[in-house]
Formats: C-alpha cells, sequence, structure tokens
C-alpha cells in the first residue's frame, strides 16, 4: 500500500516537514509506503478555470500538479500538510490542491484523506477545516485521530516539544493504515459503492 504525503511548507525541513515524518515512521511500521514530496516552495501559480482538463484529462499547466495526479492515481492515501498563515493554508499550497483536484478525473472515491496543520498559536482548526473540504467533496474517506490534526511550533524544531501533537500524528498514522488495510479488504469482496450519474443543479 501507498501513501502521498504533501509537504506544504515553504522549509522543506520545518515544523511541518517534522510532523510529516512522525507519521511516516509509523507507515513503515505498517508496511506501508509512504512518499513525501515538497510543494511549498513550488512555483504553482492557480487555477484560471479555462476547462481545457477537461479535454486534455490533465492540467494544461504542465507542472509539478500533474506528477501529484499520477502519484495520487497510485496511492491509497493522501495527507496534506501545511503551515498555518493568517488562519489558513499556504496559498502555494492551495493553488497546487484546487488544480490537482479540479483537474484530476481519477476516481479518488474511498482513497483516504488526512490533513495535518501547523501553527505557532492559532488558526489550526479553521486551516484543518480548510484542507479537508478537498476530501470529503471528491468521496474520500477522512482519517481522525485523538485531537485534531494539529502540531504546534513557530522557528523549525520547535515541533519537537509538542508531545501531545506529535503523539496525534502518531495515532492518526495507526487509524489512517487501519482505515487503509479495513477499506482495500472492503473492495476486495463488495467492490465500491454504486455511483449515480452527477446531478448538477445550479441556483441562478
Amino acid at each position: 500500500m501507498k501513501v502521498l504525503m504533501l509537504n506544504g511548507s515553504p522549509k522543506a525541513q520545518g515544523n511541518t516537514a517534522r510532523a510529516l515524518r512522525e507519521m511516516e515512521s509509523i507507515f513503515a511500521q505498517e508496511g506501508i509506503e509512504a512518499e513525501i514530496v515538497h510543494v511549498g516552495n513550488k512555483d504553482i501559480r492557480s487555477c484560471i478555470a479555462c476547462g481545457q482538463c477537461g479535454k486534455l484529462g490533465k492540467c494544461v499547466f504542465d507542472d509539478i500538479v500533474n506528477e501529484l495526479a499520477v502519484k495520487l492515481q497510485a496511492a491509497d492515501g493522501l495527507v496534506v500538510g501545511s503551515p498555518v498563515y493568517y488562519a489558513s493554508a499556504n496559498a502555494t499550497l492551495v493553488a497546487a490542491l484546487t488544480r490537482l483536484f479540479y483537474s484530476n478525473h481519477a476516481d479518488l472515491r474511498m482513497k483516504v484523506g488526512a490533513s495535518v496543520v501547523i501553527a505557532r498559536r492559532g488558526g489550526c482548526s479553521a486551516t484543518f477545516d480548510e484542507l479537508n473540504k478537498f476530501f470529503t467533496i471528491s468521496g474520500m474517506p477522512v482519517a481522525s485521530s485523538q485531537y485534531w490534526n494539529s502540531v504546534h511550533g513557530g522557528a523549525p524544531g520547535e515541533a519537537e516539544q509538542d508531545a501531545e501533537g506529535l503523539q496525534t500524528m502518531r495515532t492518526l498514522a495507526r487509524n489512517m493504515a487501519f482505515l487503509m488495510k479495513s477499506i482495500a479488504l472492503g473492495k476486495e469482496k463488495y467492490g465500491l459503492p454504486e455511483q449515480e450519474r452527477h446531478l448538477w443543479t445550479n441556483f441562478i
């Protein structure tokens, strides 16, 4: 089994990376392959609503987003990690996720999602909610932990002092591993849930 992990921080070795590595160690114990991809320092533009992805099957901007789409299709789960800026996720990460989820026409149903947020002090729950919306609009079950998935730390390395936060990451990884394995067994026996043709309703 595979998990794709996105580091949405501009800092490759900051507190977001520390939180993701804590999860990665548990995935290794569970026999799950984890790949961490650093996206927070990339030059990623946002979606321009051109609609070309509907024709091409991928985003018209051929950058790391299209690479992530291939990795996500092959993964059983997705972890998205972000620092908190003004009670929101890093804008570069949000641009990447917006294009990834919109331009990717693969079936993401039953791939397990988890968001991880890191803040010096506040804004964690707002950012946590923001990131989870990418999963819940895509038929992806969301893994939970013993607390909301947050770690506290400002300067690089301070996350090491948040014992509860790191424990929350370990618990999250174990729960996510259990959920992915359970879904794999369920898909093997029952397949995916029946999917109706999408009904589009505009309130205008």
